[in-house]
């Protein structure tokens, strides 16, 4: 692995994540220095923190530098100089973790798609500093390296969207029997490492990958699935996991898998309850503002309490009443131990099966 020095914001949720996303990244961090601020000065950080960084990192023989926030290019360049080590903000990190969990050709595409996005704003300066002293129209035609870069990038994305697209398609036919079928479809949802698949896999009778690791999963996998009744099957599906400070074109870059939460009957809200209330806040939140992206409406979620095994049994019988959950359906279980899982399924028949209301319209990638 590589080593790694980490620069993150001094609140313990930031620091710990930050770590948990490095590690899934490959890296091995070394040390974790803190600031208040980011993004205010030319090396995204303070003029003395890009000092102080460049001393640490020579000292601790780091070759990676990761920054706890999105810089732009040219802060990249400057601190990447002044410490000799590559530069890597949060949403590089983020895109490299899901460059190395993805296994099928369409996780591949959204991808690199999202990578494209991460690109776009950056390609100027990149071009700027390759081609120092560059005058307009120096490739012959009018044209510049910057302009080069840019079209071929947009090339380069309309020809992945077209992919996707085909996938999509391939998904509304397969929503579109469903519904031919009376099947309601429940979707599974959450932040990274809540124990989705665990879940899954406990429903589903499905043995897929489960890791503690963040994104397992990238990719959509769905399964007819009944409990106790037979004539009432759902269609069971797991998607990609959330994480806070997702940028909007990342969620956009996933839609073909994400869009399965948009039009599903019932979304079970996946959230990990052995952790601490603030933490359990900060991720939730986030949950929230991706499923209104998503324009999932609140009515068509349950929330789920997962790993409650880790709970004290004061705790566990407490952990639903918080005032953070007011107003949530909610069910406690431990998908590992099998905890309250009767009653998850009861809650599921139920609510998948209530009368049915309008879907969205379906869209194309944009």
């Amino acid at each position: 692995m590589d080593r790694a020095t980490v620069v993150s914001y001094p609140d313990e949720f930031s620091k710990l994540e930050i770590l948990e996303l490095a590690k899934a990244a490959g890296y091995t961090v070394v040390e974790v220095i803190t600031q208040r601020r980011m993004l205010r000065s030319e090396y995204g950080v303070g003029v003395g923190k890009a000092e102080e960084l460049r001393d640490m990192i020579s000292r601790n023989g780091s070759k990676t530098l990761i920054i706890d926030d999105s810089i732009t290019s040219s802060q990249q360049y400057k601190l990447a100089t002044i410490t000799r080590a590559e530069v890597v903000d949060r949403e590089r990190l983020v895109l490299n973790i899901f460059a190395r969990r993805a296994r099928t050709t369409e996780a591949k595409l959204q991808v690199q798609l999202a990578e494209l996005r991460y690109e776009m704003p950056r390609a100027r300066d990149e071009v700027r500093y390759s081609v120092a002293g560059e005058r307009a129209g120096f490739m012959g035609m009018g044209e510049s390296a910057v302009d080069v870069k840019f079209r071929a990038l947009k090339r380069r994305m309309s020809f992945i969207k077209e992919k996707l697209e085909r996938a999509q398609s391939s998904r509304v036919l397969h929503r579109t029997e469903r519904r031919k079928l009376g099947m309601p479809l429940v979707s599974l949802a959450g932040y990274t490492s809540s124990g989705k698949t665990t879940l899954f896999n406990k429903l589903a009778s499905e043995s897929g990958e489960e890791s503690p690791s963040l994104f397992t999963t990238l990719t959509t996998t769905t399964r007819a699935v009944s409990f106790a009744d037979p004539r009432k099957r759902v269609m069971l599906s797991d998607t990609v996991g959330f994480i806070s400070r997702l940028p909007a074109y990342m969620v956009e870059s996933f839609k073909s898998t994400l869009e399965e939460l948009t039009y599903a009957d019932l979304v079970l809200l996946i959230l990990d309850a052995s952790e601490d209330e603030e933490s359990m806040k900060i991720k939730l939140n986030s949950c929230k503002e991706t499923l209104d992206q998503l324009k999932v409406e609140p009515s068509r979620v349950l929330l789920v309490l997962n790993k409650v095994d880790l709970l004290r049994e004061a705790e566990a019988r407490r952990i639903g009443t918080l005032p953070l959950f007011e107003g949530m359906s909610v069910v406690k279980i431990s998908a590992i131990r099998g905890d309250g899982m009767h009653q998850l399924k009861t809650r599921i028949v139920q609510k998948a099966y209530q009368t049915e209301k309008p879907r969205p319209v379906e869209q194309r990638l944009s």
